[in-house]
């Protein structure tokens, strides 16, 4: 569906609602740049990375891949702007793969009045610019996660993610992972890719070992 992957100089943005394997399928990501011999800087603005959950994944040679994925973890956005500022200074032509996990989580966290929200609004426009333009410079995939927002219309309620317009505006790829009422069971939606017209989707489980195809 992603016609052979993330785009290898752009930005790729997937947005869901908690426990819907966003988190997962970025270190499935690290885990498969790894196994090639490349090495991934990730971001983990939730402070939720798991050795665990890597060691699950990666299974046969956690010992052996996990120094290829550097970790990073800011606390307030303004840290988080300065280590997408200065990825420039650390990534290398080893580098494969920048993953913010999750981008716009140290963002709700500060926003607050109109002013204030204004400024923030900015700064992660900024942000997420400054990750595709390092991802067109750089040639590496960047990976970005999202919380959402429920959008309400006459008709029915949508899920958005959070600063929908500026993840958006900058993101080749847009794929939403949601819920499907079956346990461990996803629809995986994309809404947006540049080899494609039409949006695709398909079905997906959460297993031990990460994202696989539903059914295999």
């Amino acid at each position: 569906m992603l016609d052979g992957g993330l785009p290898a100089d752009g930005v790729a943005l997937v947005y869901g609602e908690a426990e819907t394997g966003k988190t997962s399928l970025a270190i499935q990501c690290a885990v498969y740049c790894a196994r090639k011999g490349y090495k991934t800087l990730f971001v983990d603005s939730d402070s939720t990375f798991s050795t665990h959950r890597l060691s699950q994944i990666a299974y046969r040679d956690f010992e052996k891949i996990s120094p290829n994925i550097i970790l990073m973890i800011p606390t307030t956005l303004k840290e988080q702007g300065q280590v997408i500022g200065h990825l420039d200074e650390y990534i290398s032509k080893k580098f494969s793969l920048v993953i913010v996990d999750t981008v716009t989580s140290l963002y709700r966290v500060e926003l607050g009045g109109a002013e204030e929200n204004f400024k923030l609004n900015r700064e992660l426009n900024r942000q997420v610019a400054s990750l595709a333009q390092i991802a067109k410079t750089e040639k590496v995939a960047v990976l970005i996660t999202s919380q959402v927002r429920s959008v309400f219309s006459v008709r029915h309620v949508s899920i958005e993610p959070v600063a929908t317009r500026t993840l958006k505006f900058w993101s080749d790829v847009v794929l939403n992972l949601e819920h499907t009422g079956q346990t461990r069971v996803l629809k995986a939606t994309l809404t947006k890719h540049p080899r494609r017209r039409r949006p695709a989707s398909c079905y997906v489980t959460i297993e031990r070992t990460g994202i696989q195809d539903y059914g295999h």
